[in-house]
């Protein structure tokens, strides 16, 4: 097929992705769409973008429109990647794909009925650190996969956020720790026992009615004699920022590095532990946009160069447009379609629900 034409929705974070698509051989930045006419003007003109659209709904009319990348605020989510699957365009979105197990399900029939690509920008199974843990389970090197634990910290108190952000339930955005343990064990969560931990102050609870500073998880895999741990928080509770997974196996294991810089240590012994330095995979996308897992990038026609733009959450974003667009061109389901985003975001929600309800075993809906 020609290029993949794609929108854009939501150009804070949203704006990182306009220059690998600009570059991407088989995709085309089509558009852009944001809320503040000002923003979009200034991003526009940035990356010399002439089709600019403050409503969303005007998107879903246009026929040379293939494909709509949502990066909208997380309430936005499951609406407009619900709009756009029955629109026939194709669709992926920033997490969680919803907040609800009722949107996640509806989500996954969408996608059935349209026959359309859908993909959750999951960034944690793209970062270089997921590839080179991915390649030690894969090769072998690492056994037998006994335990995996994940562990999103974050302090978001101060101000500046979104005012939705302040008191959200950490487990409805949980699917950064979630996501490399399912997807390194290779299975679906079946059904989840969390418990909450310490409070947040009293006016942060009320918009959401979630008291907890700390969610952590115990989830069974399907099919598997494992279970996983994971770790949430998003208030009152310091620590430097910390989104991470640890996978132990027979003949090695691998551990996220505590603090930044120290890098993550490898066991490949009873005392043997090695700090490593995770090599860059931006080999494994095409030349044009290789260089956005973390090396500046000059724009020759726009006379800048990209240092921010595409190039963070471990060099993730290239890798993750890259297979949308490729699902796209060959006509097959994306590695992170709708039945395995809802499994991954409904594992987070359950969890929640079962924090609420003191740690009573909640079954995760399935899609199929």
């Amino acid at each position: 097929m020609e290029k993949v034409n794609v929108a854009v929705v939501g150009l804070g974070f949203g704006a990182e992705f306009i220059p690998i698509y600009q570059r991407h051989p088989d995709a085309e930045c089509y558009a852009i769409c944001q809320r503040n006419e000002e923003h979009l003007n200034e991003i526009g003109d940035q990356f010399g973008i002439e089709r600019r659209f403050t409503k969303f709904e005007d998107l879903l009319s246009i026929d040379e429109l293939d494909a709509i990348h949502v990066v909208s605020p997380i309430a936005d989510h499951a609406w407009m990647s619900l709009e756009s699957l029955k629109a026939g365009k194709h669709t992926c979105c920033t997490v969680p794909m919803a907040t609800t197990t009722e949107d996640c399900l509806a989500l996954a029939e969408a996608r059935k009925k349209s026959g359309k690509v859908y993909m959750m920008m999951e960034t944690a199974v793209y970062s270089r650190e997921f590839l080179y843990a991915k390649e030690l389970v894969e090769s072998g090197k690492l056994g037998k996969i006994q335990f995996l634990r994940g562990s999103h910290q974050q302090n978001m108190g101060l101000p500046g956020w979104p005012d939705y952000w302040y008191g959200f339930p950490p487990m409805h955005y949980a699917t950064h720790a979630v996501s490399p343990l399912l997807c390194l064990a290779k299975k679906r969560a079946e059904s989840v026992v969390c418990h909450g931990s310490g409070r947040i102050q009293e006016d942060y609870i009320e918009k959401y009615d979630s008291p907890f500073a700390a969610e952590t998880a115990l989830i069974k895999l399907a099919d598997s004699d494992l279970a996983c741990e994971v770790t949430r928080s998003l208030f009152n509770t310091i620590r430097q920022y910390r989104e991470s997974f640890d996978v132990y196996g027979t003949e090695m294991s691998f551990e996220w590095e505590q603090t930044a810089g120290e890098g993550p240590a490898i066991y490949t012994g009873y005392e043997d532990v090695e700090r490593i330095e995770v090599p860059d995979y931006g080999h494994l996308l095409p030349k044009e946009i290789a260089p956005f897992t973390g090396h500046g990038v000059y724009d020759e026609e726009h006379e800048h160069t990209s240092f921010i733009q595409g190039s963070g959450h471990g060099g993730s974003h290239p890798h993750m447009t890259h297979e949308f667009v490729r699902a796209i061109v060959e006509g097959r389901q994306s590695a992170v379609d709708a039945a395995t985003a809802a499994n991954w975001t409904m594992t987070g929600i359950c969890a929640h629900e079962s924090a609420m309800n003191d740690g009573k075993r909640i079954q995760i809906p399935q899609t199929d």
